[in-house]
């Protein structure tokens, strides 16, 4: 049976879609027809893109309930296909499902069905399929991904205000310089006004902006598609960018606490689900996000693999080296090493909260000032020659 995807017409002539068990295309429209629907599309559920990490962890964690609930993997699959919030994902699940029926495993059918699926959430399912613990690990594997997800959320709504701001300030600006301050330079001019320097200095700037300012915005819109599209194809340059990120001022002091945080966090589920230490470092490297951490991280696995510690292994990546090798070194000596590390995910997740609470309360201010300043500067550039006008005219 697979299922397959329809469009078309129901008996009142109202265009409906929905999907359909069936044996082949000919079944299935046979199967349809007698529902009183008319088929005008129909095609066998394939492979999608589109899978984000909260309704996997939603998948996940339904899965995990009805599975304990003593039911099948299919007919868990079933129900779920059915549920409300699969909504657009009901058609990656349906495909998921009948692979599963084809005897495909469960990591390697939600591999096939998207590629959305992380390489380290098959391989948590992998081994828990070998172990017989597929609903403890799905559980476990839904609070993994809404933690990360958690993460996620909090760094965007760290970026609304800011980016709020600076958006108001280019309207200002553009307004400032591209409006009222060639209408002040015009009045002066007929005036025969000497203008003072910074007047000079922001009527430059607004010609300036007038005469090149869309072009400069057009070579940076080119620049950041050049350097996206060649992170893209050439990973040495993709790592190159990345590396350098860890050595900004502000940013990657920031950037190494989270790769150290998903580093954790993503080692512990590992642990737990019966991944092996060597694989799990592999794919906690992958899971920074990080393309230089991962290859160095894939690197010492083999030193692991012959006999290395994992805290020496760990101590020579540059962005988890600094207190990180000191908790796994605990966590190696007391046989512990998964609840250390969901210890050392807790205090990252602190020192994260910390870090952009700090950041934030700096840059507004700061971003406020700049703005308050720019139009200070702008008002001050139309109001200095005004009063010299106002001055002469009087005398």
């Amino acid at each position: 049976m697979s299922t397959y995807q329809y469009k078309g017409f129901d008996g009142r002539g109202g265009a409906c879609k929905g999907i359909v068990e069936a044996d082949s295309i000919k079944n299935a429209r046979a199967k349809l027809s007698a529902e009183g629907i008319l088929a005008e599309r129909l095609v066998l559920t394939g492979r999608s893109t589109k899978f984000p990490a909260s309704l996997r962890a939603v998948v996940y964690r339904e899965l995990a309930a009805l599975l304990d609930a003593g039911l099948t993997l299919v007919r868990a699959m079933d129900l779920l296909i059915d549920a409300p919030e699969m909504s657009d994902s009901r058609l990656l699940m349906a495909g998921a499902r009948d692979r599963v029926k084809d005897g495909m495993s469960l990591a390697d059918s939600l591999r096939n069905a998207s590629g959305s699926v992380s390489t380290f959430e098959c391989a948590i399912l992998e081994t828990a399929e070998e172990s017989a613990t597929v609903a403890p690990m799905l559980g476990r594997l839904a609070d993994f991904l809404e933690e990360q997800e958690d993460l996620r959320g909090r760094i965007q709504s760290a970026l609304i205000y800011p980016s709020i701001v600076v958006g108001v300030g280019i309207c200002v600006a553009v307004v400032m310089l591209g409006l009222l301050v060639p209408k002040t330079r015009d009045l002066l001019v007929r005036s025969n006004v000497v203008l003072p320097g910074l007047t000079k200095f922001m009527m430059g700037l607004g010609q300036f902006l007038v005469s090149w300012g869309l072009l400069v915005l057009i070579a940076a819109i080119a620049g950041c598609a050049w350097a996206v599209f060649r992170c893209r194809r050439d990973s040495s340059f993709r790592e190159t960018m990345d590396r350098r990120s860890f050595s900004l001022p502000l940013f990657g002091r920031g950037y190494a606490m989270l790769a150290s945080l998903r580093f954790c966090r993503t080692l512990s589920v590992l642990l737990k689900g019966g991944v092996a230490l060597i694989d799990g470092l592999v794919l906690a490297g992958r899971a920074t996000g990080s393309p230089w951490v991962a290859r160095i991280a894939a690197e010492e696995a083999e030193t692991v693999r012959h006999g290395g510690r994992l805290s020496d292994a760990v101590a020579r990546i540059p962005p988890l080296a600094e207190s990180l090798p000191g908790w796994i070194r605990i966590g190696e000596a007391s046989g512990g090493l998964a609840k250390l590390l969901d210890s050392a995910g807790q205090r990252y997740q602190a020192r994260w909260d910390r870090f952009i609470t700090r950041c934030l309360s700096f840059l507004e201010p700061i971003l406020i000032i700049a703005i308050g300043g720019f139009v200070l500067l702008v008002t001050l550039s139309v109001l200095l020659p005004v009063l010299q006008l106002s001055q002469a005219v009087g005398s």
